[in-house]
């Protein structure tokens, strides 16, 4: 059977990196004074910059999501691969520019690379990751010799304070009082950011230099079992379903709940490693897919350095412990990018120098959109 290899990885940042400090002045405050939750959020998560699509002098939006993504994808280039020989463009994101036309497409446009078969995955964090499980899928069938793969968020378009209305910041004001809710609407303003990544996969391994053996990717959903955790364009009803924007129009715009993207901190907190770590490493051992002792080096995207020592306690609950000096996350640096996150932690190990032939990688990206996770197999050759 055909092999698959990641040849190249590329990553891109906008602008420069935000402090912890800079992060309200950029975004824009909400209401009359400062949140109040910022403090306690990045105390907890370790973030300590990230970037933003944001001019911090005009607050001008300087990147869509399409330019982001088509930056990363010429970073490749850079590096030697040829987007004019590209056979199979896939973009994952969370939140496209515009509902229509797909977000791949935009890119393919932000490109003008010769055509080429053009595909968008759709999903929270899982959709860079299911984007690089087509073009290996295509490789692997020998429907493609190559492709590119891509992961992209714009997140900041929707935690800008000038997104709130008047009646939103009276809103806001009276969450004040119920603190948990304020909390909720608060929280993932404080821990997302912009960013994109892109890697070139083939069926043939670099000539000289390393390349990563794609050995297997493997995804699972629990949505039959939880309900949703992070939603935008919805409302959370009391029984757990959610009420989506369409049936709010004409005035869907106006409302806060539409506005902004929401996470179930409570639910999160509950069930993220149960499921997202234990349950599904597990399944994953029971099949005889890799063995603990064989991993040299665990890549995890996890929203939060609060998740850290919960994710090693669930690896050791599912007969998986990996000692945490095989770890290898710049989430305190590059920030919680969403579905661009493990692209973005494979291309600083890759482009390090620290990687070794024969070396196996276990990547582990969850996502808390209604409880789906996915790990990934990789090996140095």
């Amino acid at each position: 059977m055909t092999k698959v290899y990641i040849n190249n990885i590329a990553a891109f940042l906008p602008n420069e990196p935000v402090a912890n400090d800079a992060m309200e002045s950029v975004l824009g405050q909400v209401g009359e004074r400062p949140s109040r939750v910022r403090r306690l959020i990045l105390r907890s998560n370790k973030i300590k910059s990230r970037y933003y699509a944001i001019d911090p002098e005009t607050g001008a939006t300087t990147h869509s999501n399409a330019e982001l993504t088509a930056a990363a994808i010429r970073g490749l280039g850079a590096q030697g691969c040829d987007l004019n020989k590209l056979e199979l463009l896939v973009c994952g994101t969370t939140l496209p520019d515009q509902l229509l036309p797909n977000h791949a497409l935009m890119v393919h446009g932000e490109l003008k690379n010769p055509p080429c078969e053009v595909v968008g995955t759709a999903g929270i964090c899982l959709a860079g990751t299911m984007s690089l499980k087509y073009g290996y899928m295509s490789i692997l069938s020998g429907e493609s010799q190559n492709a590119v793969a891509t992961g992209s968020e714009n997140i900041s378009s929707l935690l800008r304070g000038g997104t709130f209305s008047d009646e939103i910041e009276s809103r806001v004001k009276q969450l004040e009082e119920r603190p948990v809710i304020a909390f909720e609407k608060d929280f993932l303003r404080w821990m997302l950011s912009d960013g994109a990544g892109a890697v070139w996969m083939s069926n043939k391994p670099n000539t000289s230099g390393i390349s990563l053996q794609i050995d297997w990717i493997w995804q699972n959903s629990y949505a039959n079992e939880i309900d949703s955790c992070m939603y935008a364009g919805a409302e959370k009803l009391a029984d757990g379903s959610l009420k989506g924007w369409r049936e709010y129009l004409p005035q869907a715009w106006l409302d806060d709940s539409l506005l902004t993207i929401k996470q179930d901190v409570k639910l999160l907190n509950e069930k993220i490693v149960e499921y997202a770590v234990t349950k599904s490493l597990k399944r994953l051992l029971a099949a005889g897919k890799f063995a603990a002792a064989d991993i040299d080096w665990f890549l995890p995207h996890y929203s939060s350095d609060f998740f850290r020592e919960p994710v090693a306690a669930g690896l050791k609950d599912a007969g998986c412990p990996i000692p945490q000096e095989k770890w290898f996350t710049n989430l305190s640096s590059k920030g919680n990018t969403g579905s661009a996150s493990i692209y973005i932690i494979m291309e600083e190990l890759f482009n390090s120098g620290r990687l070794r032939p024969g070396e196996k990688l276990l990547c582990f990206i969850p996502e808390s959109g209604r409880f789906s996770t996915a790990f990934m197999h990789l090996t140095v050759v």
